[in-house]
């Protein structure tokens, strides 16, 4: 069946398995990695077959037995004082919305008990509510005010892997990896800043794990989805007041001029037509007054109250937004805007593209060229399109692309939106029928040096193909330095070829017309 309209992202679905199906797994999982961990085998033939965990589960649990997490007792606690508190939750935007998520998740009747958490991006538990008997209970594992609900210390948790996958998710039972959390049930929500597309935080229900609902996950989302709108409304009356300020400035400036918040939005221009948003370089301005801009070329940049001045030296044709660029604040991501098509294409002659993937969760894209040289945050998706496209530099269809993600195919309409988006930035870099970099782009991926590490909220299955083959030996990242050769074999003959360059995805037809 052909699919229409926009697809977005859903909450992933609750498992159908019981607790106790769960905890079989669970010991049964935990039971082979120490007998692979030990060259032993993993399971005898005549074990009876199990339920294996949902891959993020899976791939968290395998972390953590590398970390050497103890599952019976975790790692030492990490806790903010007062003060740092205090700081994390001005720092964070999020205390404005506590009225709105307090009377949408926690002051609802008919409702089971329930724990409300609000974290930072880091995991910090910056506010916590809920009943009194079940928060005396949540303290005697640690989950209290101030403490840091990352997995390296408390393991698989619905907090980290929010945190983490940036999308809905939920832990259940003996999904968590520490037995002491196995009557535990949380689900988490992330919340962005609507401006910038960066992760400020999460919003964490938990409560027993026999009375948690299912349609507690998409409450929680719904909420996140709130929280978003209302930061997204609060930065559109900050906008409209640096619109105000900025106006009788530009009109004393000779010349093209903007004037742009702090993330890049425009405020207001005179002579040039105003982008939507300006792509700000992502380790932020330094001491020099003049600064090369994608879309503008060399401009003079000068400080003001929550925002900037941007005078461009020479005027150049700027592309407007493109079809369907909101005019403001609130973008997917904030992927909106970008260098102009024609100033890019240019830049693709002999450019040089740097996919850095070593810091989990701040994957970065770099490019130097004729034009110029800029760097760019990417969200995780667009991460993981271009870390495919530079493992497969004959390029990918549409539905190799969508299998490569999803599994699934026949989602097209995902793929297409989100390449749309990166070409707006990226030009003449990318190129279609297939999708994939252009030829005389020289790229590069700079990944960790601990491959499960590799884009680790990543559940798309050539990502997860991909880091098998790192720890394996049997693929290597494009641009790294080609890994030690096999010794010869002793009977002279010629040793196996190490594939360099290839990413292996599941058959499909070649790539066709997309």
């Amino acid at each position: 069946m052909r699919q229409s309209g926009r697809q977005t992202r859903r909450p992933e679905r609750r498992t159908a398995q019981s607790a106790a199906e769960l905890a079989k797994v669970h010991e049964r999982a935990l039971a082979e990695a120490a007998a692979r961990a030990a060259h032993r085998d993993a399971a005898a033939p005549d074990d009876p077959p199990f339920h294996q965990p949902r891959p993020e589960i899976g791939d968290s649990w395998e972390r953590l037995r590398r970390l050497g997490l103890d599952p019976d007792a975790g790692a030492a606690a990490v806790h903010l004082g007062p003060a740092e508190i205090e700081h994390r939750r001005r720092a964070s935007g999020l205390d404005p919305l506590l009225p709105i998520l307090r009377g949408t998740l926690v002051e609802q009747v008919e409702q089971p008990p329930l724990i409300l958490a609000i974290t930072d991006a880091d995991g910090h538990i910056l506010w916590q509510e809920g009943e009194r008997g079940l928060r005396r209970s949540a303290d005697r594992i640690g989950f209290l005010t101030g403490a840091r609900w990352v997995e390296e210390r408390v393991g698989t948790n619905g907090i980290a892997a929010a945190l983490r996958a940036e999308r809905p998710m939920h832990v259940h039972s003996s999904e968590h990896y520490l037995r002491s959390h196995h009557s535990w049930t949380c689900v988490a929500a992330p919340v962005h800043d609507p401006g910038t597309g960066r992760l400020i935080g999460a919003i964490n229900l938990s409560g027993p794990a026999h009375s948690v609902r299912p349609y507690l996950l998409q409450l929680t989302a719904t909420a996140a989805k709130l929280a978003e709108t209302e930061l997204r409304a609060r930065r559109l009356e900050s906008l409209h007041h640096l619109r105000t300020l900025a106006a009788p400035m530009l009109a004393r400036v000779n010349g093209p001029a903007l004037v742009v918040d702090a993330a890049g939005w425009t405020a207001a221009a005179a002579g040039l037509p105003p982008p939507a948003r300006l792509r700000l370089p992502a380790e932020g301005w330094n001491s020099a007054a003049v600064h090369w801009l994608p879309s503008l070329g060399e401009c003079v940049i000068e400080p003001l109250a929550d925002g900037w001045l941007v005078r461009p030296l020479l005027p150049q044709d700027t592309a407007p937004a493109a079809p369907g660029e909101p005019d403001g604040p609130g973008g997917p991501g904030g992927d909106t805007a970008g260098p102009a098509a024609g100033l890019l294409a240019e830049q693709a002659e002999g450019a040089r593209v740097r996919l850095d993937l070593r810091r989990a969760g701040s994957p970065g894209l770099s490019v130097h060229g004729a034009a110029g040289s800029w760097s760019h945050a990417l969200s995780p998706r667009h991460a993981e399109l271009l870390l495919l496209l530079a493992t497969e530099r004959e390029g990918l269809s549409a539905a190799q692309l969508a299998d490569a993600l999803f599994g699934d195919p026949a989602r097209t309409v995902t793929v297409r939106a989100e390449l749309s988006r990166l070409r707006r930035y990226l030009g003449g870099l990318l190129a279609h029928r297939p999708y994939r970099f252009a030829e005389s782009v020289l790229v590069a991926v700079a990944g960790p040096d601990d491959p499960y590490d590799l884009l680790p909220t990543s559940s798309a299955p050539a990502v997860r193909r991909l880091r098998a083959g790192l720890v394996g030996g049997t693929v290597r990242l494009p641009g790294t330095p080609p890994l030690p050769g096999p010794r010869p074999p002793a009977d002279g003959s010629a040793p196996p070829r190490l594939r360099t360059d290839r990413l292996p995805l599941s058959p499909l037809p070649p790539p066709r017309p997309s």
